[in-house]
């Protein structure tokens, strides 16, 4: 997401409202991945976040995605299905690859 919004992405911008006004991320990305699922078109339904910030610093990986998942409780109540969340501390950030592995294909959901 390159931070520009145009109306058209309510739950992304509200996403990236309160991600950076929470962590003041030095990093952060945001990725809606909802046309890899069986969703109509322009669906906001499944995301993938990367919030890098020294608010994560001496924090378990438990609590930083318990931190991340409270700050978007509503979205998530809301329509948002799934959320996948990688947070870093600068530190972690900067000593990484930097890559991200790919989301999985849907597996069509309802058990199938």
């Amino acid at each position: 997401m390159n931070g520009e919004f145009d109306g058209t992405k309510p739950v992304e911008q509200a996403i990236h409202r309160k991600l950076t006004d929470s962590f003041s991320p030095v990093h952060l990305d945001i990725m809606n991945e909802s046309y890899m699922h069986n969703v109509p078109r322009g669906s906001e339904t499944h995301f993938k976040v990367i919030v890098v910030s020294s608010n994560f610093d001496k924090l378990p990986l438990i609590k930083r995605h318990r931190l991340v998942n409270d700050i978007l409780k509503d979205e998530l109540k809301n329509g948002v299905h799934a959320l996948s969340i990688t947070a870093k501390t600068p530190a972690e950030w900067d000593s990484s690859s930097k890559q991200i592995c790919p989301s999985p294909a849907c597996r069509g959901g309802f058990g199938k």
